[in-house]
């Protein structure tokens, strides 16, 4: 008789339920509503692995054709329901937001390194909600206001640094949007501890945004896998993501402290909240860190800059017409301000193009079902792992405006709107970004500022070779080789 140790063996009997259940046509426990269609499933492991696969948005976005709106993968215990359209992802994560504002289980990012410290990946429950409300209050639409002088103040600066050194245009943009998180969020002054933070946001950022995709890690489907002894590759991750995150959380935090009893501490999101808090809201401080970090963490800004900056040297003619109508409106003598967002239509569509035209999280953060559900006529097992695909709903075929060009024109057509990037780059539901008042400004002064001060344009081989999925502001992707030229005209 054949010894097979226990987990082997219940891996493999999983497997072969699996394969059967596939072979049945893949019917809910109800035996009523068939779960959504998916791609064939594989013995042992159904389908499930494709999901973390490399530009997994590509192979998810085609199986729309396929599969329809709803595409389903199972397999080693575990599923996740792709959803391709923007009306399905409403009416499942706002909609339906009392089952689907919770984050996956996961097994390497939450049990490993602990993303569900951090607001964004907490469970959904009364600790996430008393982050939430922190958050929410300190950046609201009033709140931000208060933020406005100094985005201006860091839009220029950035401007005056690209006209000393425009081939740096990388690591001086990604500088100047850290520099404005990091500002509101903690105020931090000291140009050698903004520039550690910053390091340490994208670092995170980078480990993190690999583990918050279900299948990245084997010990996801495997959790047993967990138990791995430390020399194993991706327990060395999950040690080195340990201590980043411990890093993010506390440094920032503890700088502000000192700050504070110093009597030195600039107005900030975390210095307002230290100087006047709440009555009666258990482990304080804790929630506040953990609300921060978050914020502080977010990539938005950096992400859509640099694809405006990429589509400026790309299309000229959208280059002109943004120019033309920042020379109109605010003219030479002075840069854009916060104030002129209103009078410029056409700005405001070059910056939803940018937002549309390179999503910075193709298939967002992950949602999970808490219980059974059904939809469109198909079962939603509980604990289902939500995927809202929002690269098929950037790049949904369009008869008037090619989804894959730069046209800002589509968001000035009345007669044949687009959807308003705004409404999905930011999240869904109860878990929708608290700072996307915050990111809005920020890109509006970024991008205004750049227009009104430079030319952008290709290098002068007058070629740019950047394929379209290798430009997703992945932490992972090498961005370094395209060069363009940034010439200076108000100045």
């Amino acid at each position: 008789m054949i010894d097979l140790e226990p987990a082997w063996l219940g891996l493999i009997l999983l497997g072969v339920f699996t394969f059967y259940a596939a072979k049945r046509g893949l019917r809910s426990t109800t035996g009523i509503h068939p779960y959504p269609p998916g791609p064939p499933m594989r013995p042992l492991i159904g389908n499930i692995m494709e999901v973390g696969s490399r530009y997994a948005w590509l192979k998810l976005t085609g199986y729309k054709e396929q599969y329809g709106d709803l595409v389903y993968f199972q397999g080693l215990g575990k599923s996740v329901l792709v959803v391709n359209s923007l009306k399905a992802i409403l009416d499942l994560l706002e909609k339906r937001a009392n089952n689907y504002s919770d984050r996956p289980v996961l097994i390497f990012g939450n049990d490993l390194i602990g993303m569900n410290r951090t607001f964004l990946f907490a469970d959904y429950g009364e600790e996430w909600r008393a982050q939430r409300k922190l958050a929410h209050a300190a950046l609201g639409p009033s709140a931000v206001k208060d933020y406005i002088s100094m985005q201006e103040n860091v839009s220029i600066e950035l401007s005056r640094e690209l006209i000393k050194a425009p081939q740096d245009f990388y690591s001086l943009i990604r500088l100047a949007a850290g520099r404005t998180v990091i500002t509101v969020t903690y105020g931090v002054r000291s140009a050698s501890a903004e520039q550690e933070f910053i390091i340490l946001a994208e670092e995170i950022n980078r480990v993190c945004q690999k583990a918050a995709i279900p299948g990245a890690y084997l010990c996801d489907f495997v959790p047993w896998l967990k138990y791995a002894p430390s020399w194993v590759p991706f327990q060395r991750v999950a040690t080195y993501g340990r201590r980043l995150l411990d890093d993010v959380l506390d440094k920032p935090f503890k700088y502000v402290q000192k700050e504070m009893d110093t009597g030195k501490a600039v107005p900030s999101l975390v210095q307002h909240l230290l100087s006047d808090p709440p009555e009666a809201v258990a482990d304080f401080e804790e929630k506040v860190k953990r609300a921060a970090a978050t914020i502080f963490a977010c990539p938005q800004i950096y992400s859509v800059v640099l694809a405006f900056i990429l589509a400026m040297a790309q299309y000229p003619e959208a280059q002109r017409s943004a120019q033309a109508e920042i020379d109109r409106v605010v003219g030479t003598d002075r840069p854009p301000r916060m104030e002129d967002m209103p009078d410029l239509p056409y700005v405001n569509a070059v910056i939803k193009e940018a937002m549309r035209w390179r999503p910075t999280l193709p298939l967002g953060v992950p949602h999970r079902s808490t219980e059974d559900d059904v939809y469109g006529g198909f079962f939603i097992p509980k604990s289902t792992v939500i995927l809202a695909n929002v690269w098929a709903v950037a790049f949904q075929p369009d008869e008037k405006y090619e989804p894959q060009a730069f046209l800002p024109e589509r968001f000035l057509d009345p007669a044949h709107p687009t959807i308003d990037p705004a409404i999905w780059a930011f999240g869904f539901g109860r878990r929708i970004c608290p700072g996307r008042y915050l990111a809005e400004n920020s890109l509006f002064m970024f991008i205004s500022t750049l227009l009104w001060a430079f030319d952008i344009s290709p290098p002068a081989s007058g070629e740019i070779k950047v394929a379209s999925k290798e430009y997703i502001l992945r932490y992972d992707t090498a961005l370094a080789p395209i060069c363009l030229m940034l010439i200076p005209t108000n100045t």
